[in-house]
């Protein structure tokens, strides 16, 4: 499910089905060395989590990423996020990112990182072989905190 009017309205209507939330954790570098990594880290980290919530579409809502420059990163509270998502009805919540940095939190608050692949110049069946291999790789910490219930 996205964070959209029919998809939030459904959400409110069976929140006992669709507990986790997934929220994109994006580093949006706009220095001339950075711009081209950080777009395409947002591309494959958005491919993937779409990706994701097509595999799981009535389990759980792709929230909109929390997008942030390298300078405002500091300022990127993930309790106040996980909380206010909790109090909506998320049981589950897992932040995914490319950027290595936020791995010192990942016991605290499910975050999932990912290294970016270069999707821009596949064909789009190797792209979905790619999607498909990562998504190999997320399902043992989705499955881990579900089964912690």
């Amino acid at each position: 499910m996205f964070f959209n009017a029919k998809d939030v309205e459904q959400f409110q209507a069976q929140k006992q089905f669709i507990d986790t939330a997934v929220v994109p954790l994006l580093n949006m570098g706009l220095e001339p060395q950075t711009i081209r990594h950080s777009s395409s880290q947002a591309e494959f980290l958005m491919s993937l989590t779409s990706f994701i919530e097509q595999q799981f579409r009535g389990r759980l809502m792709l929230i909109p990423p929390i997008t942030y420059l390298e300078q405002t990163k500091q300022q990127v509270n993930l309790a106040v996020w996980k909380e206010a998502l909790e109090n909506v009805g998320f049981k589950h919540i897992f932040f995914a990112t490319c950027d290595h940095g936020w791995t010192s939190m990942q016991d605290d608050y499910n975050v999932i990182w990912l290294p970016a692949i270069p999707l821009e110049s596949m064909d789009a069946s190797m792209k979905q072989k790619i999607l498909e291999d990562q998504l190999k790789l997320v399902i043992p910490n989705l499955t881990a905190e579900w089964t912690r219930q």
